[in-house]
């Protein structure tokens, strides 16, 4: 098995990784434009990426495999970006085993404590790195049904400090859960990211907070941002109080999205769900929320 050739030019591979990205994306249901800038956001062509052609043993190039090298809080994480073989040329996929081990050695080589991938679609040479989180996907063609006995007001700026303080204590947990940060990690970026997601609390533009009840109580929250994308809201989170939960408020609570990103004009919605919280996980696939990508990683040594 010949050992992948190097690109020197990124002309060479990010057209081919843009384009079937993009395919993935559209297939998916995600309009042009948002799936253009999810391309976009996955990686930077000019960071200095390595990339190399995978061959077969006749010299023709049926693939190829981009990797790099980032610091995150003190460490070096490795990156495959991008591991593709044409199924064709590769039916038993030694080509893309071999150019695994080749990124892998890569990775080990630039003094790498984590390799991380990036997956748009299911890929056979990452089923022993544990999932850390998806983005879930979900094309509304028209507003969900009330749900008997649930109603979703908006959350006032008496229960906005409490709330915000329990759902930044929830994120950080989830990310430790997930394996994708250690907890002081975890509370850095949580802080960061609030500070930029809320910076007017309840009235940051395009943000809707909303409070579901039942049965005159709170059962849950749903925090939401519009136009996140072309069309497309995002769930920063919905979670349905400790006490309230197994009585199907979950699946009111995604309703109640729904019906909000369909409200404020979009005709999507998109979310992050953590690594090892696979209730949350069935839930949401069958509220017909797919996979759109995954993050894996694994640790090296």
């Amino acid at each position: 098995m010949s050992s992948p050739t190097p690109l020197a030019d990124t002309a060479d591979w990010y057209p081919t990784f843009r384009q079937r990205h993009l395919d993935t994306y559209r297939a998916a249901g995600v309009p042009m434009p948002a799936a253009e800038l999810l391309v976009d956001q996955l990686l930077d062509p000019a960071h200095g990426w390595t990339a190399a052609a995978i061959t077969d043993p006749d010299g023709q190039r049926i693939g190829q495999v981009v990797v790099g090298a980032v610091e995150r809080e003190g460490r070096t994480i490795g990156r495959i970006v991008d591991l593709w073989t044409a199924p064709d040329t590769d039916p038993d996929g030694a080509h893309r085993h071999a150019a695994h081990a080749w990124a892998r050695r890569w990775c080990e080589e630039h003094a790498a404590e984590r390799v991380t991938v990036r997956l748009a679609e299911p890929h056979p040479s990452f089923t022993d790195y544990p999932v850390r989180s998806q983005v879930r996907f979900k094309a509304i063609g028209s507003a969900p049904g009330p749900v008997d006995g649930v109603t979703a007001r908006p959350m006032t700026e008496a229960e906005y400090p409490e709330w915000v303080r329990e759902e930044q204590d929830g994120y950080v947990a989830d990310i430790v859960r997930s394996g994708s940060r250690t907890a002081e990690e975890a509370r850095t970026q949580a802080a960061q990211e609030f500070r930029e997601l809320l910076p007017q609390g309840l009235g940051t533009p395009a943000t809707t907070v909303l409070v579901i009840e039942a049965e005159g109580s709170r059962v849950g929250v749903a925090w939401l941002n519009h136009g996140y994308l072309p069309g497309v809201s995002y769930l920063y989170s919905v979670a349905v109080d400790q006490k309230h939960r197994g009585r199907g408020y979950g699946r009111a609570a995604m309703a109640v999205s729904d019906a909000a990103t369909l409200a404020a004009g979009d005709r999507a919605l998109m979310f992050n769900v953590f690594g090892g919280n696979d209730v949350a996980m069935g839930l949401y696939t069958s509220a017909g929320y797919h996979v759109l990508e995954e993050s894996r990683s694994v640790d090296l040594g």
